[in-house]
């Protein structure tokens, strides 16, 4: 426990017989509950954590099961109507999983077996579920592959059980070895995505987007929907958005860069990076709607879809003007230029004014 709060750590896991013990072994004390969630894994996996889990019986802190809470002062029966039948699309729709033989209130090793491969995401939905079907404060995320320094993990954990915040990300791209430690391919990568997410989740003062070295509170767990969370490696970026439209508070602390310490990447740079910037085009929308539309109208809803019509608009003139210049050497009329010049600077104003106007509402959620 930290400041009195219980903490869960998270361990999404796929075929990592060689290094998932070693992550279990050096994770901190003050960690509650290790919640190893094996991804269908074809190696040894989940033997090892079998094996974890019959070790550390009976070490941890008793937690009882909480799921299905009602607040005695409601007399709201179609709020609770509403948020039972929540409580059940999100049961049905995980992913299918079975809990480890051994399962006690005071057990510290926590096995959660998936019966089918659901990716990263899909397996760290699975161990949020179980995190917030107990009550756990604080639940933090490290990957199975011993890629993330467990020292650094109280320093992520801090900020939400003394300070409040919902949200807390480890950052590699601010430590000063990362030019040097992280992959050049990688780091070009994890550059490019990080801007496109500050656009598509509203976090514009994020930087490494792609880190899954996180910490989550109890509240922010209960803002959004477990079930819906990305399965594949765009989880980050996704649950940014999530997050940004429930008015879940934001901090990054910056972390080391950790590699070669055994781990396998199982992430293909160009698979990923245009695969994540269809996903996050379809956040950005998302947000967009249902943050500044459906919740609360801001004129930057207008401002940006301005900003996009006119360039709908403009783009087919301005390839028009281009072709005839370099087809027959001569400048369009006057009146057809005018026309474009001034749909170019209109629709871009516009698309500055709204991120502007998006950057300042998104102020207060950063700490």
């Amino acid at each position: 426990m930290l400041n009195n709060k219980t903490i869960a750590v998270v361990v999404p896991a796929y075929n990592e017989e060689n290094q998932i013990g070693k992550v279990i072994e050096t994770m901190p004390e003050f960690v509650d509950r290790i919640i190893v969630v094996n991804d269908f894994s074809t190696d040894k996996t989940k033997e090892i954590v079998e094996y974890y889990v019959k070790k550390y019986k009976g070490k941890g802190i008793k937690i009882q099961e909480k799921k299905g809470y009602k607040n005695k002062f409601s007399n709201d029966k179609k709020v609770e109507e509403a948020e039972a039948i929540l409580d059940m699309r999100e049961e049905q729709n995980m992913t299918d999983s079975e809990k480890g033989k051994i399962e006690e209130e005071s057990n510290r090793v926590i096995l959660i077996n998936h019966k089918q491969n659901g990716g990263v995401g899909a397996a760290i939905a699975s161990g949020y579920k179980w995190a917030k079907d107990h009550e756990i404060d604080c639940t933090a995320v490290m990957a199975g592959d011993g890629q993330m320094p467990p020292d650094e993990l109280e320093r992520i954990c801090k900020p939400i059980v003394f300070d409040g915040v919902d949200y807390v990300k480890g950052n590699r791209l601010i430590h000063r070895s990362a030019l040097l430690v992280i992959p050049k391919v990688r780091y070009i990568g994890n550059s490019i995505l990080s801007i496109l997410t500050k656009i598509a989740s509203g976090y514009w003062h994020v930087s490494d987007t792609q880190t899954g070295y996180t910490a989550i509170s109890l509240s922010a767990l209960k803002s959004i929907h477990l079930h819906k969370i990305y399965k594949r490696y765009g989880v980050p970026n996704d649950l940014l958005v999530k997050l940004n439209i429930a008015m879940c508070t934001l901090k990054e602390v910056p972390i080391r860069p950790t590699y070669n310490v055994g781990e396998s990447s199982k992430m293909k740079i160009t698979k990923v990076i245009p695969k994540l910037s269809w996903l996050l085009v379809k956040l950005f929308f998302k947000r967009l709607y249902r943050k500044y539309l459906f919740r609360d109208f801001h004129p930057l809803f207008l401002l940006y879809h301005l900003a996009f019509i006119i360039a709908i608009f403009n783009i087919p003139l301005g390839l028009d003007i281009l072709y005839a210049f370099i087809t027959q050497g001569i400048i369009v009329t006057d009146q057809k230029l005018l026309i474009f010049l001034f749909l170019m600077i209109t629709g871009f104003q516009s698309l500055l004014f709204a991120m502007w106007m998006d950057i300042q509402d998104n102020e207060r959620l950063y700490v």
